[in-house]
């Protein structure tokens, strides 16, 4: 078995190790040295262009024209994307797996997957006329120097907005680099400039020299967790100080006179510095190992350590985890480095086995978790079966362990396996892996179009499946050659009981590809009312929409089609949709009677409904501060039902209106009183009232009102207005239509008795026997009330309206006289 410290160097008080993960990874015909090499973290796909500013090889025309090519860390082609816009100044990935790529212009392509698709922007700022020199990239941004030293931020790509940093001093720009914003103080992107001996510390808001002697600087990096810039020098040497320039921590020399084509940092402990063919790890205190190679090297920083990239090999550098430290290091006596030996004993059926374990008894569960730890960070699927072994044999004689943590390494290690190999090339570390997250490594496998493996790493890990497949079925759409109904039955009948698929998504890819008809097929498949509305809408599918809202029974997504449509068609062709659809006309209707009556009359008109759209008119006509307008809107209602038989009702009271507005008009200019927006009755009554009974007179006989209505009208106007001599004189009329009690009733409640009294022997006829009696000591005649009570011969009333009047006054003693004749019982 291969001893897993071979590859370990020591660098001052730490072990660093190279793992080779992928051979033969580009062809030898690839001239590697003459291309821009750029990968993306987490063991991302690596980006390749070709150096514009060296010579190559002429290798016919087809081979010159320029593309970008996406491989996968063990050299397999993703993609290869043609490229003919111009100069490249930036080249670089977000941590989300998008390509950037940013050109001389200012013109920026965001590739959201690594399939060609992009999305772009301008930087603007003078971008386009000063050119954009060079671009650094962190996780989810990047900064462009332009040719005049001013810096271009763009913090995210959902939404760029490019903003302008503080302007930094005039110079060359030796070189530079940024702090991502998650790392600094005022939490904004810091960028690190050479200018001169010193570095300039630019943000948003000012450009600040850091006085420092020790420059020019070639190379400027900053440590992942932020912390630290490492700085090298013309003279070949390299100095690590903390990234507020307060301390510095290290001095490294080289003792090379060419200047390095590269310095990254390896975790957060150590510098790499790449030559042609040459790399140095570099630690504290002057320490480092070196390692060479026969060709050109790229680095490519990662979180926990450093791809490195040739021709022949992918290897990966970084600091020995303390846990595998722990486990194989030489002359190490730990709990877990014994029990990885005692497995190794039993093998060998060794009674020393036993011996160990006994040893390391009260450390075991320690050694356990230090093996499946261990385990975690090893990429030779070898040794992880021996730790896992090694803590299982652990494990099982431990009377009480808690295994969650073995099993989810051991789910763990078969995802890792699974997307390390080297037809995937997704070399990730156990720390990787972790950040990274397992959703988002899902993402990664479906834009690779990995889909499989992409279903069975989510079943094993009971994650969703529902984006891999309406992913895939996108795919299916844009790039299927069979014809439209098959793709369609191809994709219904996979997707057929998933759950949480997305049709809409699916038929938004189809109709973006110019597959209209599919689109509109795949979207009868999707539930949701509210995802398939607004795709038909975009399809120009209006009908269909507005069907699929009516069905779903939301009124606010019928209104949403609605208003689309009135915004879109001609008012005709409008009303010509809705019409054959009730619910459409209906809320159309309910909303134009609040907010628009225009439309509301369009659509009467069109829908033949005269009475409706002439109560529009009435209702405007109501509303009307002059009756002059008034006027006008109920002739235009009149207008509307004068050639219908039906309507001859209702267009009779409309010219009735126009009339009574018509003498109210007259009467507001003649009488110096308001009388418009009054009805004919409280006209009559307010006319009588103010003494015009001859304008009240010729009111009634215009409208034809009722004698009955006439007479309430006028008692109800002279009671108001308290005229006693007129209503003493009515008296005298002999009959009345509406009978003799109201006036009574009226006068009596206006505080006039006397005259109220005078209508009781006329209303007398029309009443019962004794009801005179009530109304007449109503009005505190107690002695006529005591004749009406001997008329009926009630003893008893008598009685009461004598004891009431009081034995010995003038009012008692005549009603005393009235009931002598009566018999009492």
């Amino acid at each position: 078995m291969a001893n897993p410290t071979a590859d370990w160097e020591k660098v001052g008080d730490k072990f660093y190790r190279k793992i080779q993960l992928y051979t033969a990874v580009f062809d030898q015909d690839l001239e590697l040295e003459n291309y821009i090499v750029t990968g993306c973290s987490y063991g991302g796909a690596i980006a390749l262009y070709r150096d514009e500013t060296k010579l190559h090889s002429f290798r016919g025309s087809q081979a010159s024209k320029s593309s970008i090519d996406l491989y996968s860390c063990a050299g397999k082609l993703i993609r290869r994307i043609n490229w003919d816009k111009g100069s490249i100044k930036g080249l670089g990935w977000s941590e989300d797996e998008k390509l950037l790529v940013v050109t001389a212009d200012g013109t920026v392509r965001c590739y959201y997957d690594l399939q060609g698709d992009f999305t772009q922007f301008s930087l603007g700022h003078g971008a386009e006329e000063y050119g954009v020199t060079a671009c650094r990239f962190y996780g989810t941004g990047f900064v462009a120097l332009l040719s005049n030293n001013n810096l271009i931020s763009v913090s995210r790509y959902d939404e760029p907005r490019p903003k302008l940093l503080a302007t930094p001093p005039e110079g060359d720009v030796h070189s530079w680099t940024l702090i991502p914003p998650a790392y600094t103080l005022s939490r904004s992107v810091e960028v690190l400039l050479s200018i001169g001996q010193t570095i300039y510390v630019v943000d948003a808001s000012e450009s600040e020299d850091r006085m420092l002697d020790i420059g020019p600087f070639t190379h400027i990096s900053v440590s992942p967790n932020g912390k630290f810039v490492a700085l090298y020098t013309e003279t070949g040497r390299a100095y690590v100080i903390t990234s507020d320039f307060q301390n510095r921590l290290s001095e490294y020399d080289s003792k090379s006179r060419i200047p390095p084509k590269d310095v990254q940092w390896c975790g957060n402990d150590a510098v790499v510095i790449a030559w042609e063919d040459e790399v140095h790890v570099i630690g504290p205190k002057n320490a480092a190992a070196k390692y060479f190679y026969d060709s050109r090297v790229h680095l490519i920083a990662d979180h926990d350590g450093v791809r490195l990239i040739t021709n022949d090999v992918c290897d990966f550098i970084q600091k020995v985890p303390d846990v595998t430290d722990e486990v194989f290091r030489f002359g190490t006596e730990s709990p877990a480095s014994i029990l990885l030996d005692a497995v190794e004993q039993l093998e060998n059926q060794s009674p020393k086995a036993d011996d160990n374990i006994q040893l390391i008894r009260p450390n075991l569960v320690e050694a356990v978790d230090t093996c499946v730890k261990a385990a975690g960070h090893e990429f030779s699927i070898l040794w992880q079966k021996e730790l896992l072994k090694a803590a299982s044999f652990g494990k099982s004689v431990l009377d009480i362990y808690n295994s969650d943590d073995f099993v989810d390494m051991c789910e763990t290690l078969r995802v890792l396996n699974a997307v390390r190999f080297y037809e995937i090339g997704l070399p990730l570390s156990y720390d990787q892996f972790l950040r990274l997250t397992p959703e988002k490594l899902i993402m990664r496998l479906i834009s690779r179009r990995e889909y499989l493996l992409a279903l069975r790493i989510s079943s094993y890990l009971r994650l969703p499946t529902d984006r891999i497949y309406v992913h895939w079925a996108s795919q299916k759409v844009r790039v299927g050659s069979e014809d439209e109904d098959t793709i369609c039955r191809l994709i219904v009948e996979k997707l057929a009981g998933k759950r949480g698929i997305s049709f809409e998504e699916i038929a938004r890819a189809a109709y973006d590809e110019g597959r209209g008809r599919l689109a509109t097929e795949l979207l009868n498949h999707e539930p949701r009312a509210g995802k398939q509305v607004p795709l038909l809408l975009n399809m120009e599918e209006d009908e269909i929409a507005l069907d699929k809202a009516i069905e779903s029974g939301d009124s606010d997504l019928i209104f949403f089609v609605l208003l689309h449509l009135k915004k879109k068609l001609p008012l005709a062709s409008f009303f010509r949709v809705i019409n054959s659809r009730p619910v459409a006309t209906s809320l159309i209707e309910s909303t134009a009677q609040a907010d628009d009556t225009e439309l509301l009359k369009d659509l009467y008109y069109q829908d033949d409904r005269r009475i409706d759209g002439a109560n529009v008119f009435v209702r405007e006509a109501l509303k009307q501060p002059d009756s002059k307008t008034a006027s006008d809107k109920l002739t235009l209602a009149a207008k509307l039902l004068v050639d219908s038989k039906e309507t001859s009702f209702e267009l009779k009271a409309l010219q009735e209106a126009a009339t009574l507005l018509k003498m109210q008009e007259a009467f507001d200019r003649d009488l110096t009183e308001t009388f418009t927006g009054l009805s004919v009755n409280e006209t009559i009554f307010k006319l009588i009232k103010l003494g015009y009974a001859s304008r009240a007179k010729k009111m009634q006989s215009e409208f034809k009102v009722p004698e009955k209505t006439a007479w309430w009208l006028r008692l109800r106007a002279l009671v108001s207005k308290r005229d006693w001599n007129e209503l003493e004189e009515w008296s005298k009329t002999r009959k009345s239509p509406i009978g003799w009690e109201p006036f009574f009733t009226l006068i009596l409640s206006a505080g006039n008795p006397k005259l109220a009294s005078i209508f009781i022997p006329k209303a007398a006829p029309t009443l019962q026997p004794g009801e005179t009696i009530a109304m007449y000591e109503k009005c505190g005649m107690r002695v006529k009330a005591a004749e009406e009570a001997v008329k009926i011969k009630d003893v008893e009333t008598v009685d009461r309206l004598r004891s009431l009047a009081g034995v010995g006054t003038v009012e008692g003693r005549e009603i005393e006289r009235l009931g002598a004749g009566l018999k009492r019982p």
